[in-house]
């Protein structure tokens, strides 16, 4: 079977914690469940199933583009969104990208994987956000006024190629390969 891969931003600990924290609440009402805490990230692309002889290549890629991307500061946690806005499927935390690196990085990134044939770009514009729970099947969630983020500032610290493992009990994401940024 081919792997599903996707490139990912990892988060620091301390914004796992305070995600996590932010969204127990929330998590009382049955519509929704929880994305498990080891699998907390931002997507800056999602490659689809790919042949295993690429993961090497990709790996490489993801690697090169981190190092030098020359480093990701001053990401926020944003607003808490329902997404798709009309029928949610997830709810998600905006990221504020205060000095533009972290969509610098993501379109580098997303240049590198189209020029080798690995991605399609999307249309729609980027928007970096973390999943932090997903709506059950068939379940209508009222898409009203969610609690404040804390404000909490850090800096992005790697750039992970992800396989992702799909199952009846969610995903399970598998690292392959993790490029430090600089």
């Amino acid at each position: 079977m081919k792997p599903r891969l996707f490139v990912a931003l990892d988060l620091p600990e301390t914004v796992v914690e305070a995600l996590v924290a932010w969204r127990a609440p929330l998590l009382r009402a049955d519509e929704l469940r929880a994305v498990p805490r080891a699998s907390l990230h931002v997507t800056l692309a999602f490659l689809g199933w790919k042949d295993e002889q690429a993961i090497a290549p990709l790996a490489e890629l993801v690697e090169g583009c981190a190092a030098g991307s020359g480093g990701v500061a001053g990401l926020a946690l944003g607003e808490p969104l329902w997404l798709p806005r009309r029928r949610p499927r997830v709810l998600a935390v905006a990221l504020e990208d205060r000095h533009g690196q972290l969509a610098a990085l993501q379109a580098r990134l997303v240049a590198r994987l189209s020029d080798g044939g690995w991605h399609e770009p999307e249309a729609r514009p980027y928007l970096p956000h973390v999943t932090v729970a997903r709506v059950r099947g068939g379940a209508q969630v009222r898409s009203g006024e969610l609690p404040a983020m804390p404000e909490l500032a850090f800096d992005g610290a790697a750039v992970v190629l992800y396989r992702s493992h799909l199952s009846s009990s969610g995903s399970r994401y598998e690292p392959l390969a993790l490029g430090r940024l600089a």
